[in-house]
């Protein structure tokens, strides 16, 4: 199943996505959350009740997808959390390439930094390094601490399409990346979340890959990954409690803009980046300059 957020009356409406329409949720039962997370946190992680909402749904409840004006999947997720340096060739393509991770890298990024499927992704006034990073984007559905290999992906709803945009200039001006991660409306989102049980177990084996203007710029598989879902999943929840709506980007492959020769290649103006991830869908994002 395929849920989406996007922009109805009176604010944000949550979605099921069938075919080339949308079934506004909130048009079948106004007692639906608008808000994908708050859904989780009420019924246990658990969307197949959304499906069964969908499929009683009146045709008045339907809208074309063509022209939906987007929302980000979840609208106000309590954390954002981010792995770097989680395929080996990225490693080597940048300045780490001589210091190989032994546990996953963890930054954080803040809900300003984001912008849903469609929306601009904005190039900043005052750096013209800002990079493009396809990332499988997974949503956490129910609360988990101390999971296992056996258990870990039990917490996991579903997973998205994420651009994790990056302004290189000032991520690299001290050792905590976190300024150069969240500039506002930076990074990407979408278009929607595809529930776990629509694809292989902790996302293994799915191509991903970035497109700048229609160029590829980035093309791997999941499988590369150095710390997997699973593991990473296990190494969070020792000492951060995951809570649902929790969104988790899981790192990027090889081929970024700032390790491209014999000259980077930034984001700029009038660009449009494009991020594909098999059985998920297509993130597409204008690239406009801060006005």
């Amino acid at each position: 199943m395929k849920i989406v957020a996007f922009e109805g009356q009176g604010g944000p409406h949550l979605g099921v996505v069938e075919g080339d329409q949308v079934v506004d949720l909130q048009a079948v039962d106004g007692k639906v959350p608008a808000d994908l997370g708050e859904w989780l946190a009420k019924n246990n992680g658990d969307t197949k009740p959304l499906a069964e909402f969908a499929k009683r749904a009146p045709a008045s409840a339907r809208k074309p997808l063509a022209g939906l004006k987007y929302a980000l999947p979840v609208g106000r997720p309590g954390k954002i959390i981010c792995l770097g340096l989680n395929y080996l060739d990225h490693v080597k393509e940048g300045s780490q390439r001589d210091n190989i991770p032994k546990f996953p890298t963890i930054f954080f990024r803040g809900l300003t930094s984001m912008v849903p499927h469609g929306e601009p992704i904005i190039r900043p006034k005052v750096s013209e390094t800002l990079d493009y990073e396809a990332e499988l984007i997974l949503v956490v559905g129910k609360r988990a601490k101390h999971l296992t290999p056996a258990n870990a992906t039990s917490c996991i709803a579903g997973y998205s399409c994420g651009n994790e945009g990056s302004v290189r200039e000032f991520q690299r001006k001290t050792t905590q990346w976190a300024m150069g991660k969240n500039f506002d409306h930076t990074g990407g989102f979408g278009p929607w979340l595809v529930t776990a049980d629509e694809l292989p177990d902790a996302a293994k084996g799915l191509k991903i890959e970035s497109r700048l203007n229609g160029n590829v710029m980035q093309s791997d598989n999941t499988d590369n990954m150095m710390f997997p879902i699973v593991e990473m999943l296990v190494y969070v929840t020792q000492g951060i409690t995951l809570e649902p709506g929790d969104v988790i980007f899981t790192g990027t492959p090889s081929g970024v803009g700032h390790a491209r020769k014999p000259n980077p290649v930034w984001m700029k103006n009038g660009d449009t980046v494009e991020v594909e991830i098999e059985r998920i869908g297509i993130l597409r994002n204008p690239i406009v300059d801060e006005k």
